[in-house]
Parts: structure tokens; sequence; C-alpha cells
């Protein structure tokens, strides 16, 4: 019993320390963040901060990772047989990618990526390659599965952009500039809708 005691330990200091390095991050910015800081904010010592992570680095990385887990695509996707189940597909990993990118912490993080990008770059490539690449990939992957299955005819990469854009249109810029509220659940689902149906016009099927 006692080593689950202490990885329930390990890993309530694991959050708390997370939750403060991105509470910092986004209030101060990350080049002027301390680990003292955190370390304050989280309520241990910096020997315990640097036992679980070595860097200021990692726990932003650590920050970022564990949103962009979220957005991967689920692993038990249906088989694309139909254009009626590549739509409810594309509808469920839009919504899904929505309801995770506009919550306010998700968007703070892309905030603070864009105002550190000069002085602290890594804030950006971190943000870029693990949660972005992520999130592309996995829609990429669905439409490779797509045009394998004849449902659709083009480019991967540029359908998934395709579908990104009619899904997004300026909501993020919004956002951004705390000009437009986040939409509620209803207005996600119609979002997710209205730009599968978007997707499936530019893209017909075969004949």
């Amino acid at each position: 019993m006692k080593p689950r005691v202490e990885d329930a330990d390990r890993a309530a200091v694991r959050k708390r320390i997370l939750g403060a390095a991105l509470s910092a991050f986004t209030e101060g910015g990350y080049a002027q963040t301390s680990t003292l800081e955190i370390a304050t904010r989280a309520r241990v010592s910096k020997r315990e901060l640097y036992a679980l992570f070595g860097s200021k680095e990692e726990m932003l990385a650590a920050c970022i990772a564990e949103r962009a887990e979220r957005l991967k695509a689920p692993l038990d996707l249906p088989a694309l047989r139909d254009r009626e189940t590549l739509g409810k597909v594309l509808e469920a990993f839009g919504t899904r990618l929505l309801t995770e990118t506009t919550d306010p912490v998700v968007v703070a993080v892309f905030r603070l990526a864009i105002s550190e990008a000069v002085h602290a770059p890594r804030v950006s490539q971190a943000l870029d390659s693990i949660a972005r690449k992520a999130t592309r990939d996995a829609l990429r992957g669905i439409m490779a599965d797509a045009r394998a299955a004849g449902l659709c005819d083009g480019d991967p990469a540029a359908m998934a952009e395709q579908f990104l854009g009619l899904l997004w249109g300026d909501l993020m810029m919004g956002l951004l500039l705390q000009v437009a509220d986040r939409p509620d659940a209803g207005g996600i689902a119609r979002r997710a809708r209205e730009a599968t149906a978007g997707f499936l016009r530019i893209y017909p099927g075969p004949g």
C-alpha cells in the first residue's frame, strides 16, 4: 500500500506544480517567471520541484502536453465505409477540438505564446510541436483514411486545413483579442456540424 500512497502524493504534487506554473506563466510571462516563484505558489521546495521537473521549460512542455493529450483522436473511431460515417467522425472531431481549445486556460496559453514569441520562442515552439502538430496529424489521418476508402479525393493535409478553416473561421482571433465569447455547447456543436457540411460539399464523393 505504501508505494501507492507515495505515487498518489507524487501525482498531487506534480499537479499542484503544473497549476502554479501555468498561472505564473500566464500572469507574469514565461521569461519573467522564476522557478522559485513557481515553487512558492505550489507550496513545495525547489528541491521537490526539480525532483519532478528538471527545468522551467519542462514544466511548460508538461502543461501543454496535458492539454494536447485531450485533443488526440480517439483510438476507437469507426471504420470510414461511407460518407455518413465520415460526417459523424468529423463532427465529433470538430466538437472535441473546439471544446478543448476554446477553454480559457488554453486561450491564455496561446496568448502567452504570442506575447513571448520574441523573448521566449520556446513557448510558441512547444505549443506548435506538442499541441498543434498532434491535432493536425490526427485530422490528416482521418482524411487519409477517407481518401483510401474512396469517400473524397484530395491531399489529406490540404483537406485537413480546409476543414480547420471552416471550423474556426475567426473565432480564435476573437477569443485572443477578448472581443468574442466562448461558444456554449450548442454553439460548438453547430459550428462543427456546419463545418462538416461545408467540407463535404467542397469534397464530394465519387460520382
